[in-house]
């Protein structure tokens, strides 16, 4: 039997898309329930770890290098990466603080303080915004990636457009 063996950027993209959509969907605990809510956030974590870990060179390099010559685009990328993390940290972190289902799991229970409910709630609202500037810094990468790896192996290679024949008014083809 044949592996599927997936390139970096297959990867890459199933890794952060599968995140993407497990955080949207964590964002509406009314639509998914408190037990999907909380088992997914921690899925999610698992999910930002192992992205942290296929991205791992790459953060060496920008660490070493940012105090020097940096492309603008990687410094922004950077700086956004960082207080997503922070942000994605202090929800999933709030989130255990605050748990109903997960920590009865293992025989805990979860503080009722209002300070960590409303540190996971502002936390996630400014989240959303970061996520949605990270997918708009990396959107053409998305895009193209989609196209490459998805897109053309289903629909084949666009087809090359032909141009309307005009007809001149005499009836004849230009």
């Amino acid at each position: 039997m044949q592996r599927l063996k997936l390139g970096g950027t297959v990867r890459n993209l199933l890794v952060d898309g599968t995140i993407f959509v497990g955080f949207l969907v964590a964002t509406a605990p009314h639509a998914t329930g408190q037990t999907i809510h909380e088992w997914l956030g921690l899925a999610c974590g698992v999910g930002i770890i192992t992205h942290l870990l296929l991205h791992w060179k790459w953060i060496v390099n920008v660490v070493r290098r940012y105090f020097r010559k940096l492309p603008g685009q990687v410094r922004i990328n950077s700086i956004l990466n960082t207080v997503l993390f922070i942000a994605l940290t202090l929800i999933i972190f709030s989130g255990l603080m605050i748990s109903k289902v997960v920590l009865s799991t293992f025989g805990l229970s979860g503080s009722h303080d209002a300070i960590w409910r409303w540190l996971h709630t502002s936390a996630t609202n400014v989240t959303l915004i970061i996520v949605g500037l990270h997918v708009a810094l990396h959107w053409k990468w998305i895009v193209s990636t989609i196209k490459r790896y998805a897109w053309q192996p289903i629909f084949g290679r666009r087809q090359q457009q032909t141009q309307p024949v005009m007809l001149s008014e005499q009836g004849g083809a230009r």
